[in-house]
């Protein structure tokens, strides 16, 4: 109803109806020159002022419209009485306009006066009932259309705030099973290493050790006999390298439990850790509830800068700290081991590319390197 294009051909429709019905009943008097001037001043309004309403609904521009309106129809249909059919535009445009309701009848009913008293003006006192019926019946239609356009309209917007609604459900919904789904096959993948790789490696590592003691009690220690204490060694180093890196990935997909705070979650990943590798961890956490996406995001880094401490650090304390701000989350992992030396993120094995890449997604960023004091600290920004 807010096409502009349509209301210009109402509007003009409208004059020229009037117009023609005004001519149909020659001649043209001084009433019917008045009409047509008053006609002439509603297509000057509606260009400078009434067209540019559409679609705006302000109760300070709506009263200047009706007065407009009823002052138009009052004083042309007081010239001629065919003006009346200027009702066309008139009703209908203060329902679009109207920033309410009740406003709108208003409206409809100073119209529906305006044409009464144009009719007793053109007529005398002889022409108020007839003047009275033709406002009371296009009243009458006027705001049984309207109110029931009206109530279409609000069940259109309401149906679209509950579909809206509905799709932002069928989203969240969607996301938490994508979430459930991730969480449920990072727990699997854990399991499985752990039962299988794990497993193997540790069994590998006491055949290693076993066999080393074998040889460390033969004698007569030849040269052969040494270089396979040697292998053997070898072997238990890799072996032990490689059940580390398997239990590092075991920690890093353990599934975030749902229901649980960041802190609660740093505080078991560091007790996890303390006891598989025998590095004191402590934990300090003063955050509120970061949003569940951006906790998750916040574990992982800790869980990746550990796994560097455990790889690489040699330290026998480590520490986390959480803090949140109003704007930033800052979680910062230290160490007190050997220090990254001039290594930067992706270099030499951090395996710190993914965090980093993980973080620039979420408006984060990442630092790595020396400690002060002695040590490696890793340091992660995200906004909340």
């Amino acid at each position: 109803m807010l096409n502009r294009r349509w209301w210009d051909v109402v509007a003009v429709a409208v004059v020229a109806v009037i117009v023609v019905i005004t001519l149909i009943e020659p001649p043209v008097e001084a009433s019917t020159i008045g009409a047509w001037v008053v006609l002439a001043v509603f297509l000057v309004a509606y260009a400078a002022y009434f067209r540019g309403r559409l679609g705006h609904e302000e109760s300070a521009h709506h009263l200047a419209i009706t007065a407009a309106l009823a002052v138009m129809l009052a004083a042309g249909t007081a010239f001629e009485a065919s003006f009346a059919t200027f009702q066309a535009f008139a009703y209908p445009y203060v329902w679009v306009t109207a920033p309410s309701t009740r406003r709108a009848v208003i409206s409809n009913v100073v119209l529906a006066v305006a044409v009464a008293a144009g009719y007793a003006i053109h007529y005398g006192a002889d022409g108020l009932l007839a003047g009275v019926g033709i406002a009371g019946l296009s009243l009458a239609f006027s705001l049984a259309i309207g109110l029931w356009i009206t109530r279409i309209a609000e069940e259109g917007e309401e149906r679209a705030r509950l579909l809206e609604e509905l799709q932002a459900a069928q989203g969240e919904l969607a996301a938490m099973h994508r979430d459930a789904g991730v969480t449920e096959e990072r727990a699997r993948l854990a399991r499985e290493i752990h039962d299988t790789i794990a497993q193997s490696l540790t069994g590998l590592v006491m055949v290693a050790q076993r066999a080393g003691n074998r040889l460390g009690a033969a004698s007569p220690a030849d040269a052969a006999t040494a270089a396979a204490r040697a292998d053997v060694a070898l072997m238990e180093e890799m072996a032990r390298d490689a059940l580390t890196e398997a239990r590092g990935l075991v920690a890093a997909l353990a599934p975030v439990e749902v229901g649980s705070t960041l802190a609660d979650a740093l505080r078991r990943l560091a007790a996890t850790f303390e006891r598989e590798t025998g590095v004191e961890v402590t934990v300090e956490a003063d955050a509120p509830r970061l949003g569940r996406e951006l906790e998750v995001l916040l574990l992982r880094s800790a869980q990746e800068g550990l796994a560097n401490v455990r790889k690489h650090a040699r330290a026998g304390h480590a520490s986390i700290a959480l803090t949140g701000g109003a704007d930033l989350a800052r979680l910062t992992v230290r160490d007190d081991g050997v220090g990254p030396g001039d290594a930067a993120p992706g270099d030499g094995g951090f395996g710190l590319v993914g965090l980093r890449d993980r973080l620039a997604i979420a408006g984060g960023r990442v630092e790595f390197g020396a400690a002060p004091g002695g040590g490696t600290l890793l340091t992660v920004e995200v906004p909340r």
